[in-house]
C-alpha cells in the first residue's frame, strides 16, 4: 500500500511517449438477519458478448481466458479468468527443464518491479514503475513502445501510499493500467497511444490504486487501496472496455443510512454500531478480483476496517460486512449474489484481498465449483463458488489468532482477547500476513495449490488509545488506531516458505523453507513445475509432486513479480521480471543479509526457453556504507521525536529502524541527511515528486530537523555497528 518515498537522489528514468518500432502487429443462507459467513445465492446465465465490437486482437485472442484454453498466450495477471496462474505448456518440463536457459534480459530504470506481466501474440506488456506501461518484443527483447502518464506528478497527497502498479490488463488489442492518482488508462497495444482516459475516484478520497485491473467480457474492473491510511468507503467499479464508460459500482461497507440507499448500506448497516461512516468502514478491493465465466459472477476480495480497531469504528460490535469477506456480485450489473465473510469483526488488517482462483473438484466423491483462497489469516479456505457456503478450511502456518473454521456457521472459533480487548495480545499471522499479495498458483494437474507463506508474530496494543481520544492523522498517514509490533516469533529461523496444499483433503503435500520472508510469485506448469523466485536472486522450478529442486537460475537481482510462460512460433518462454518493490522491502532488517540496495540493484525482465545461452553480468555486491557525518552530536531526545514521525511517514519504504529493503533508499547512507536546506528541499518543497518521493509539505522546521536527527543518529549507529532495528512497520496490504 504505501508510499515510495526516496529522500536521497533517486533516478528515475522518466521515459515520455515514445515508437520504437515493431517485430509484428498485433493483427450465504439468508445471513444478513444474523450476520453469518455465507448468504443465499441467486443464479447467473451464461453471459454473451456485451456488445458488438470489432476484433482488434489476433485470432482467437478471446479463447485465451478460459482456463481450459491451450496456453499460447498470457493475456490476464493469473493467465485466465479463474486466476489460476496455471499454465498447460508442457514443452519446458521435468526432463527438460535443466536445458533451460536465458534467451534475452531487458534492463528498466528505477522504480517498482515488482508486477505481474501480460504476454498477447508474442508481445510482452507491463506497467513498472508508476505506471510506465512496455510493449517488449517477447522474441528478441526489444521495446517497442511506452507510455508514461506521469502519476507522480499527479498524486499529490497519494503519492505518499503505494509504490505503483503490481499489474496490468488486456482486452481486444488495448492493453489497461491503473495509476497511483486514481485513473484507469486504456492503450492502444500496437501504437502505445491512450484510447481513453477515466478517473475511477473522486477528488479528495484518500484512495488510490496499486492492484492490476481485470477485463473481461468487454469490461475492464478495478479497485483501490488507502484503508490504512484514510477515511474511506471501498468500492470496486466495472468500465466499458472500448469507452471507458462506468458500468457499475459495487460499495464494500454500508455508508451513512440517513442519507445512502444503495444496496449494500441496505444489507449491511445493520451489522455495524455507532457512526462508521465517520471512520469511512473501509473493505477497500486493492487486489484479489476473479471472473466467474460460466455464471457471470465477479468475486471480489475485500481488505481490512478502517480503522483496524473495531472499538474506535463500529463501538466493538458487529461483524461489519464486508470487510475481510468475498463478494460475489453480478458481473453484468454489480448486483449482490452473495458472500462469505474470513474474519467477522475484522480488527488486525486480515484481509480476504489475496488471489481466489476457481477450480472444479471432486470432494467427498461428488464435483463441486469451487473458489480456493489462501488469506492473511493463515487458513486455506474451500468454498462454494455458486452459493458462497464454505466446505473446509485449515490452517497453513502456525496460527494462533483462532482454534478452527467452523464448517457448519463458516465462523472462526476464536482465541480470548484477540481484539485487544483485555490489554496486549501477540498472536500469529500478522498484518503483513500468512499470505501477501504475490499470487499462489493452483495445478489442475497435480490436484495442488502453491503458497508463498509468510510466518512472524505480531502484538497489538492499543493502551490509551480510545474512541473518544483517537483522531485520524491527516495527509494519509499509518494510523490504525493500534499499534502492531510485527517480528520474528523468539526462536524462529525460518520465516517463508512454499507450501504445496491439497484442497481436496485440506492436508500439506509438502513444504520448503526460504532464506526469507516474502518470496516471489508462484506459476505451475503443465510440465510438472512450479517456478518462484526469491530475494536471494535465485529463480527456481520445483517438482510439482515432490517439491525438488530441478532447476536454478542466478538473477543477480531479487525477484518478487510472479513470473508467466507462453509460446511464439511454436517455442515455450518464461518471462520473470527482478528487482525488489512494493511490500516486499518493507522489513528491512529481514532482507539486510541479502545486500538489496534501491539505488544499485538491477531491475530486469528476464526471459527464458530451452537451450537459451545469454549471461547475466556478475553482480556487485552491496553492504551498507554509512555517509560520513563528522558534525554530529547526539540528541536523544530529538531523535525519539524524529523516530515517531518516521514510523508513520517514511518507514513503510525506507524500512524499519531506517533499515531499507530495497523498495526506497537507505537514508542512513544518503549525503542529503548532512544538509537541512537539502532535506527541506526534496521532503518540503517537493523537488523529486516527479522521481516518486511525496511532497510533506505541512512539516515545520523542527519536524524535518527532528527527522533529520533521528536518520544522522541511525546512521551513527550503522558506522559503529549497531543494528538497534526496532519494530518494523505494517500496513503492507492494499
Amino acid at each position: 500500500m504505501p508510499s515510495s518515498i526516496a529522500i536521497s537522489a533517486m533516478r528515475f528514468e522518466r521515459v515520455s511517449m515514445t515508437l520504437r518500432g515493431f517485430a509484428r502487429a498485433l493483427a450465504g443462507c439468508s445471513l444478513l438477519a444474523g450476520a453469518v459467513s455465507g448468504c443465499h445465492p441467486v443464479a447467473g446465465d451464461e453471459a454473451p458478448g456485451r456488445s458488438a465490437v470489432a476484433d482488434a486482437g489476433p485470432a482467437g485472442w478471446r479463447a485465451q481466458f478460459t482456463d481450459g484454453s491451450d496456453g499460447r498466450d498470457w493475456p490476464a495477471f493469473g493467465r485466465t479468468y479463474g486466476e489460476q496462474h496455471y499454465s498447460p505448456l508442457t514443452e519446458v518440463n521435468q526432463d527438460t527443464v535443466k536445458r533451460l536457459g536465458l534467451v534475452w534480459a531487458h534492463d528498466l530504470p528505477a522504480g517498482n518491479p515488482a508486477t505481474g506481466p501480460v504476454e498477447v501474440d508474442g508481445v510482452l506488456y507491463m506497467a513498472t514503475g508508476y505506471s510506465v506501461v512496455r510493449a517488449i518484443d517477447a522474441l528478441t527483447g526489444k521495446e517497442l513502445w511506452t507510455y508514461d502518464p506521469h502519476a507522480p506528478e499527479a498524486s499529490g497527497v497519494r503519492l505518499r501510499q503505494g509504490w505503483g502498479s503490481r499489474g496490468i490488463a488486456y482486452w481486444n488489442g488495448k492493453v489497461y493500467t491503473g495509476t497511483q492518482d486514481g485513473r484507469l488508462i486504456a492503450i492502444d497495444a500496437k501504437t502505445g497511444q491512450p484510447v481513453w482516459t477515466t478517473k475511477t475516484i473522486a477528488d479528495g478520497e484518500g484512495l488510490f490504486i496499486s492492484g492490476p485491473p481485470r477485463a473481461f467480457d468487454g469490461m475492464v474492473i478495478i479497485g483501490n487501496g488507502g484503508a490504512d491510511v484514510s477515511s474511506v468507503r471501498g468500492y470496486a467499479t466495472a468500465y466499458d472496455a472500448e469507452t471507458g464508460a462506468q458500468k457499475w459500482r459495487f460499495y464494500t461497507v454500508p455508508g451513512n443510512p440517513a442519507v445512502d440507499h444503495d444496496e449494500t448500506t441496505r444489507l449491511a448497516a445493520r451489522t455495524w454500531s455507532g457512526p462508521w461512516w465517520k471512520y469511512g468502514g473501509g473493505g477497500t478491493v486493492w487486489n484479489a478480483v476473479t471472473y466467474d465465466k460460466e455464471s457471470d459472477t465477479i468475486l471480489l476480495g475485500t481488505g481490512n476496517g478502517s480503522p483496524w480497531n473495531r472499538k474506535i469504528r463500529s463501538e466493538g460490535k458487529g461483524d461489519n460486512l464486508f470487510l475481510c469477506s468475498i463478494i460475489a456480485v453480478d458481473a453484468k450489473t454489480g448486483r449482490y449474489k452473495w458472500h462469505y465473510q474470513i474474519n467477522p469483526g475484522e480488527s488486525w488488517d486480515y484481509n480476504a484481498a489475496m488471489d481466489m482462483e476457481l477450480a472444479d473438484l471432486t470432494i467427498d466423491g461428488k464435483p463441486r465449483k469451487v473458489m480456493i483462497t489462501a488469506p492473511k489469516n493463515g487458513f486455506v479456505y474451500v468454498i462454494d463458488r455458486t452459493n458462497g457456503k464454505l466446505i473446509s478450511a485449515k490452517p497453513f502456518v502456525t496460527t494462533t489468532w483462532a482454534k478452527s473454521i467452523d464448517v457448519a456457521t463458516g465462523r472462526p472459533v476464536e482465541e480470548p482477547n484477540i481484539r485487544y480487548e483485555s490489554g496486549t495480545v501477540t498472536m500469529r499471522p500478522t498484518p503483513v500476513g500468512a499470505h501477501s499479495w504475490t499470487p499462489m498458483a493452483f495445478s489442475p494437474q497435480s490436484g495442488l495449490v502453491y503458497i508463498p507463506a509468510i510466518d512472524l508474530q505480531v502484538t497489538y496494543d492499543d493502551r490509551g488509545i480510545t474512541a473518544a481520544n483517537w483522531k485520524r492523522t491527516e495527509g494519509m498517514a499509518l494510523d490504525y488506531g493500534v499499534k502492531p509490533n510485527v517480528q520474528p516469533a523468539p526462536g524462529e529461523k525460518t520465516l517463508g516458505y512454499l507450501v504445496a496444499w491439497n484442497p481436496v483433503t485440506q492436508q500439506q503435500a509438502w513444504r520448503l523453507p526460504m532464506a526469507g520472508h516474502f518470496n516471489g510469485g508462484v506459476m505451475a506448469t503443465g510440465g510438472g513445475l512450479v517456478f518462484q523466485g526469491h530475494p536471494d536472486s535465485s529463480f527456481t522450478a520445483y517438482d510439482a509432486k515432490t517439491g525438488k529442486t530441478l532447476w536454478q537460475f542466478d538473477a543477480k537481482a531479487p525477484i518478487v513479480a510472479p513470473p508467466i510462460t507462453y509460446t511464439v512460433n511454436g517455442r515455450q518462454y518464461v518471462t520473470v521480471i527482478a528487482g525488489m518493490g512494493t511490500s516486499a522491502g518493507l522489513f528491512g532488517p529481514l532482507l539486510a543479509k541479502f545486500g538489496i540496495d534501491y539505488r544499485t540493484q538491477k531491475r530486469r525482465v528476464l526471459t527464458f526457453a530451452l537451450d537459451g545461452k545469454a549471461m547475466l553480468p556478475a553482480k556487485v555486491p552491496y553492504t551498507p556504507k554509512a555517509v560520513d557525518d563528522p558534525d554530529f552530536k547526539a540528541d536523544p531526545a530529538a531523535a525519539q521525536a524524529g523516530e515517531a514521525i518516521f514510523n508513520v511517514r517514511c518507514a513503510v519504504c525506507h524500512g524499519g529502524g531506517a533499515i531499507a529493503g530495497g523498495t526506497a533508499p537507505d537514508l542512513r547512507t544518503s549525503q542529503v541527511i548532512l544538509s537541512q536546506d537539502a532535506l527541506s528541499s526534496i521532503v518540503h518543497d517537493g523537488a523529486l515528486v516527479p522521481n516518486g518521493m511525496p511532497q510533506f509539505q505541512e512539516f515545520s522546521p523542527q519536524e524535518l530537523e527532528a527527522i533529520r536527527q533521528y536518520l544522522r543518529t541511525r546512521s551513527a549507529d550503522l558506522r559503529a555497528g549497531k543494528s538497534g532495528t526496532g519494530g518494523a512497520p505494517s500496513g503492507a496490504g492494499g
